[in-house]
């Protein structure tokens, strides 16, 4: 899998046989050739000069987390959306817990922001990366902080 080392750490990503990315996560992976544009997007993304991706994605999923993941797509950088929030918008208003499950489940972290998703008390809840991460991506998307300090 290709490894692209980012401010935050090593990110690993896996591409399906069309090319669109089918898997990210937080860690490293082995030397092999990334996507040049997949890699120069992030590059991008982590310098601040781009808020959102436009790479292919392909997600592997129920109907019900891709439509959770398709309103993550839809939240801007730099702001935040809670639980109830997709729940609604996914037309499932009693379904926050499940919202949270898919979100729990988002195969490509970082492009479609899982992060950006929090607690309706406006507290931050759980994230793959871990807690820390997730509170140093928003500082960061909403400019209050830089992933160098």
């Amino acid at each position: 899998m290709p490894t692209l080392d980012t401010p935050i750490g090593p990110i690993s990503y896996a591409l399906d046989p069309s090319g669109a990315l089918h898997k990210m996560w937080f860690g490293g992976g082995d030397a092999s050739a990334g996507a040049a544009e997949l890699d120069a997007q992030l590059a991008d993304f982590f310098s601040r000069g781009r808020t959102s991706f436009d790479y292919p994605l392909d997600p592997q999923g129920t109907p019900f987390q891709k439509a959770v993941w398709a309103e993550l797509l839809k939240i801007p950088c730099g702001e935040t959306r809670s639980y109830q929030h997709i729940a609604n918008a996914v037309g499932q208003p009693n379904a926050t817990r499940a919202v949270g499950a898919a979100n729990g489940q988002n195969p490509i972290a970082i492009i479609i922001p899982c992060h950006r998703v929090i607690g309706s008390n406006g507290k931050l809840t759980g994230y793959g990366g871990g807690l820390d991460m997730k509170a140093k991506l928003l500082a960061f998307e909403s400019g209050s902080a830089s992933l160098f300090e």
